[in-house]
């Protein structure tokens, strides 16, 4: 608990963070003595504020102590990355995979990827607290298993924990994708300090993450916060996951690319702007990544396509806003790249006006400062909240 207040206070005297905590002066100084000896925490200089007595000297957490690596595993793409003890990344590579590939063959390819990684960021393996790593889900965490995910045909039931910890001789941590981006968020980006906040992950599809009291919330089988199941059309499309009109379903990047199409086909062949000259050329080359370069330009077609999707995950948005009560919610992933600010104005102006306690106060919503690397930073940061945040289930366990 202590060595999280100095975490996220990035500078705090050991007064202070006796009043933080609650601890007597004594405990503070016995647990701040065993952080420095163990070389977690080092002091550094004197504080600025007087206090009319001996300056107070300010702790921070040695951001050079251990590594963690992270691995983020997308269907399409591995990234890796090595943060130090603040979540900050070192070295991040990135490597393809082709979508035939077997499942033992992509834990060779990460196998393969921590050790060049490592080897290129110069860290020694003593110095690493683990490896986390961040899938699709559903994931049966007690046993370390992907359970068939939508998108990844031939993993049924592979115990990923296990088969990652021979290979690379790594204590593994696995998590949800978008679960492991909220934690990243909460060490080293929009959520440091933030006690309530809901983190949504654009992507290939839409995931969740959600931290309450200062804790992720992961509910009874650890894979809460689906938010692309959020049904906002009673009679849409049939979603995967068995329901209707998930969000998901209609604003995948797939749904996207379908409406731009559909409207470019339309009456009057789309306009005249140049998403509606590539579709003429070649409807195939309007892809998801032309319709978010075009609205990102302005065309006419794009922006309003944007603006349907980014409207309807306002919907979304303003559902766990009502149903948790958050402080804030971060937008991020890779999906929306270049259309976050559409996507936040929209959810912006939702918040405003929509949910029950906007009287009170407004909910804020911010783009990820992580961007794309908010998954494999999110998988890093999994090590290190395992390691070092203080688990209110395990507490009061022991």
């Amino acid at each position: 608990m202590v060595l999280d207040v100095i975490q996220l206070a990035d500078g705090i005297s050991r007064v202070e963070l006796a009043q933080h905590t609650g601890l007597t002066a004594q405990t503070v100084s016995g647990i701040v003595r065993r952080l420095i000896d163990e070389g977690v925490v080092r002091e550094d200089g004197a504080s600025r504020i007087a206090t009319g007595g001996k300056p107070r000297t300010i702790l921070r957490v040695n951001a050079d102590a251990g590594s963690a690596v992270g691995l983020h595993f997308d269907p399409v793409e591995l990234t890796c990355v090595v943060v130090d003890l603040l979540g900050r990344a070192l070295v991040t590579t990135r490597r393809p995979l082709p979508q035939t590939a077997e499942p033992d063959e992509v834990i060779r390819a990460m196998a393969e990827l921590v050790e060049a990684v490592l080897a290129v960021a110069g860290v020694s393996r003593q110095r690493v607290l683990g490896l986390g790593v961040a899938t699709p889900g559903p994931i049966d965490q007690d046993l370390g298993l992907v359970i068939s995910p939508p998108q990844l045909a031939k993993w049924r039931r592979v115990a990923m924990k296990e088969l990652l910890e021979a290979a690379t001789g790594l204590a593994v941590t696995i998590d949800n994708d978008a679960t492991a981006a909220a934690i990243g968020e909460r060490w080293a980006g929009a959520g440091r300090g933030v006690a309530n906040f809901a983190y949504f992950f654009l992507g290939t599809g839409i995931g969740g993450g959600l931290f309450l009291g200062h804790q992720v919330h992961r509910g009874g089988s650890l894979n809460a916060a689906e938010f692309g199941h959020i049904t906002i059309m009673a009679d849409g499309p049939e979603c995967y996951c068995g329901s209707r009109g998930c969000v998901e379903r209609l604003i995948n990047p797939k749904a996207i690319v379908a409406d731009a199409r559909e409207r470019l086909a339309g009456a009057g062949g789309g306009g005249s702007g140049p998403l509606a000259q590539r579709f003429r050329r070649d409807p195939a080359t309007v892809d998801y990544e032309a319709v978010c370069d075009a609205a990102e330009a302005g065309d006419e077609v794009a922006t309003a396509v944007v603006r349907t999707a980014a409207d309807r995950l306002a919907w979304a948005v303003v559902n766990v806003a009502n149903t948790v009560d958050v402080d804030l919610v971060i937008l991020g992933g890779n999906g929306i790249r270049s259309v976050g600010t559409a996507y936040r104005d929209a959810v912006a102006a939702a918040l405003a006006t929509r949910p029950m306690a906007r009287q009170i106060r407004v909910v804020d919503v911010v783009l990820s400062p992580l961007g794309a690397d908010a998954a494999v930073v999110g998988a890093a940061s999994l090590v290190l909240h395992s390691t070092f945040s203080p688990q209110v289930t395990s507490l009061l366990a022991e």
